[in-house]
């Protein structure tokens, strides 16, 4: 093994008793002034260059002192010069005597140390028995014993033990030293046990030896602690080192020595990477988490092979290599997943988490499982990075949607993958877009255990932005549309817009999301939508129909806003109400008139009109969604009934006073009910819950005309002649649509559609 003697520098703090002296300054000085007249003379300026001998020949005296007097300047700026550079490399010279004295100190401890070990050397080599050498086996060879020694020579050995012991420590020859110390320890245990291996020896210097056999374990021990922690000192060195100190019996010691030693060699490592001002990022974090699980590697390796598989070491190695984990991500938390988190980069976040998660994961063959530490570790992080993507979506379509013109349009170009056909305004396609960027980073946040957290993000935003799309109806008060912040759709196709860009979203979103958790989710959930019922993956998965639940109901929200606004607007006008009981009781009045050409009343047949419309605008805006219509229309009806059975104006009056309401009156109201049946079952809508409604108004119309006392047999119409007249004024409100309304059909389908509806 290598010598790990201190260096000179670190020996020169304790000065010799007897140092000798350091250059004087004088010496110092003169050496330096010879060195400057030499630099003089090669530059022609000293004081031989100032004097020509030929002209000191014909000079006077006069001349003579002029000359002197030149000299004599110039020596003056000579010393000045010296001077300053004696005053400027002061510290230097200093410096240098303090190397030249500690230098020769350690020359005569040097030469101290040659003149004992000769001296003992001599000793030995008079001495009637030799040092044991190891062999090449392992063992102790006594050569030079002969076969029929004397007792007196293991005493005579045994005296011998120390004072060899202590020239192998001085020559650093570590595996020599411990065999030497096996035998002291084995010659003890032979006096104490009485197997006739120690006689001779008396107790006093048995304790003695232990005593001097227990200083050179101490101080051996000491020396390969002092080796292990030294940076230079890896590899094989290293193992020899900590599996000596093993020998010595400090086995505990040892093994954390060891991971000591990886973790210092490992911060120096980062700390010359910090400084070299390697960019934070991906290269950043690949170089940390390889310097980090490379060093784990390592000491794992080094731990077998010197200890063995000890469940003790093995232990107290995964508890190390959880802390040096914690390190690693707390140093890639720090420099770059805090950065990305504040800035929303959410990308560069889960890129570098699956760079360090790569290489956590190659430490699994051997036994080491980390990836679950250093996920929760850095999942903070990552989910600060997620919420501030997620938030800056949000802000990014909110200002689209200040300026939003709510007509869809065609897919963007350059649209990729799932949902790249759909139909949205631009605001839907940006915010589709954008969740569809975040989507693709799904497969690394479920391997961290933010899959449902990031579902959940997904419903918030969905929500956020249903809530634009709310703000987006025409306001029912004037205050609410002094708050607006949404540009408002302010007639019926750029409403359905709305509806259009909630359910499509809806849908796709849960298509990508599904195709980024389970195969072929794509496929999956694309027959799905077209076989609700259908039992498929995508519909077994718990975060998928999570999923699917949040959003629907987020989009029954915004149905529940648009159909109340449309119902009122039916219901409501700058008057008040249209639900008036007025309307039923003044039918009476003009009998001839009503018996003549019974029709609908006004406000039933604006419903009517409004169903049309909506239909018709639906096949363009929804096109391909004719569910999506025909369950929107349903809802459509379902409010408008509701509002009928909860209005005030109708029923409070009614009910308060059914003396007014006369037989005429009375079949108008059912008159109206089955008109607007017939109005839902011919356009396809007309849903159980729908006709139980109006079932049940109509009953309810019966029970309050009978309270009046009036004979209910007789004012009934006869139902043949109501589902007649019910399906005239059907067909020629349909004609009178087709041809009076104003109504510009897109293109033939539409005439023809609204053409079918006709009731036979």
């Amino acid at each position: 093994m290598a010598s790990a003697k201190p260096s000179v520098r670190s020996r020169a703090h304790a000065p010799p008793s007897r140092a000798p002296p350091p250059p004087s300054a004088r010496s110092t000085y003169d050496a330096y002034r010879d060195e400057q007249d030499r630099a003089n003379e090669r530059r022609g300026a000293g004081p031989k260059s100032s004097v020509d001998p030929h002209k000191g020949q014909s000079l006077g005296e006069k001349g003579i002192r002029r000359i002197c007097e030149e000299l004599m300047d110039l020596q003056k700026i000579h010393q000045n010069d010296m001077r300053k550079s004696v005053f400027q490399n002061y510290t230097v010279f200093i410096e240098t005597s303090k190397e030249i004295a500690d230098l020769e100190t350690e020359i005569t401890a040097m030469s101290n140390l040659l003149h004992s070990q000769a001296a003992l050397i001599r000793t030995l080599a008079q001495s009637a028995a030799s040092i044991p050498v190891k062999s090449s086996g392992g063992t102790l060879e006594k050569e030079y014993y002969k076969d029929d020694f004397e007792r007196t020579d293991v005493v005579r050995r045994a005296e011998l033990l120390p004072d060899v012991l202590d020239v192998l420590l001085a020559e650093r020859k570590v595996d020599e030293a411990i065999s030497l110390l096996d035998e002291g320890e084995a010659l003890i245990a032979d006096f104490y046990n009485g197997n006739g291996g120690a006689e001779g020896l008396s107790e006093d210097f048995i304790n003695q030896l232990k005593m001097a056999l227990a200083e050179r374990t101490a101080g051996l021990a000491a020396y390969l602690a002092e080796a292990v922690q030294q940076p230079t000192v890896r590899g094989l060195e290293l193992r020899s080192a900590i599996s000596a100190l093993d020998r010595l019996g400090d086995g505990s010691r040892a093994h954390t020595l060891l991971l000591q030693s990886h973790e210092e060699r490992l911060k120096h490592s980062m700390n010359s990477l910090r400084q070299s001002g390697a960019s934070y990022g991906g290269v950043y974090t690949t170089a940390i988490s390889q310097l980090v699980f490379s060093a784990i590697a390592q000491a794992s390796r080094d731990s077998v092979a010197v200890f063995g598989e000890v469940p003790s070491y093995a232990s107290e190695l995964v508890l190390w290599a959880g802390e040096v984990t914690e390190m690693c991500a707390a140093v890639v938390k720090r420099n770059v997943l805090l950065t990305s988190a504040a800035a929303g980069g959410l990308r560069a976040a889960v890129e570098c988490v699956q760079i360090a998660l790569g290489h956590c994961a190659l430490l699994e063959e051997r036994g080491l499982t980390l990836c679950p530490t250093l996920s929760k570790l850095i999942r903070p992080s990552v989910e600060q990075a997620m919420k501030a993507n997620l938030t800056s979506i949000i802000e990014i379509v909110g200002s689209l949607a200040a300026s939003e013109s709510w007509i869809v349009d065609a897919p963007q170009r350059g649209s990729r993958g799932v949902g790249s056909n759909i139909r949205l305004t631009s605001s839907g396609h940006r915010f589709f877009s954008l969740v569809q960027d975040f989507l693709e980073d799904m497969p690394s946040l479920a391997g961290i255990q933010l899959g449902v957290v990031a579902m959940e993000g997904v419903a918030d935003i969905f929500e956020q932005y249903i809530e634009m799309l709310i703000k987006a109806l025409p306001a029912q008060e004037p205050e609410e549309e002094s708050k607006r912040k949404v540009r408002v759709a302010s007639n019926e196709e750029q409403q359905l817009s709305l509806l259009g860009n909630a359910t499509s979203l809806a849908d796709e979103i849960v298509a990508v999301a599904a195709s980024k958790i389970l195969p072929g989710g794509v496929q999956v959930l694309a027959g799905e939508l077209n076989a609700p019922r259908s039992s498929t993956a995508a519909a077994r998965s718990p975060e998928i129909k999570d999923l699917r639940r949040q959003l629907q109901t987020h989009v029954e929200k915004l149905k529940f806003y648009l159909c109340n606004g449309i119902i009122i607007g039916l219901c409501y006008d700058e008057y008040g109400s249209r639900l008036s009981a007025t309307t039923y009781f003044q039918v009476d009045s003009d009998m001839p008139r009503w018996q003549e050409a019974p029709l609908p009343t006004v406000l039933f047949q604006s419903v009517f009109h409004k169903l049309i419309s909506i239909h018709q605008i639906a096949g363009d805006v929804l096109a391909g969604k004719e569910r999506i219509t025909q369950l929107f229309l349903i809802r459509l009806t379902e409010t408008f009934v509701k509002a009928l059975s909860t209005s005030p104006e109708l029923w409070g009056t009614i009910e308060e006073e059914p003396s007014s309401l006369g037989p005429l009156g009375f079949q108008q109201f059912l008159l109206d009910m089955q008109f607007l049946a017939t109005v839902a079952r011919n356009m396809g809508f007309l849903s159980r819950t729908v006709n139980q409604a109006i079932s049940q108004e109509e009953e309810r119309m019966k029970e309050t005309y009978m309270t009046s006392g009036a004979d209910l047999d007789s004012a009934l119409p006869d139902p043949d002649w109501l589902q007649a007249t019910v399906h005239d004024n059907f067909n020629n409100l349909l004609d009178q649509w087709n041809e009076n309304m104003g109504f510009a059909p897109r293109d033939v389908s539409d005439v023809q559609s609204v053409s079918s509806m006709r009731s036979e």
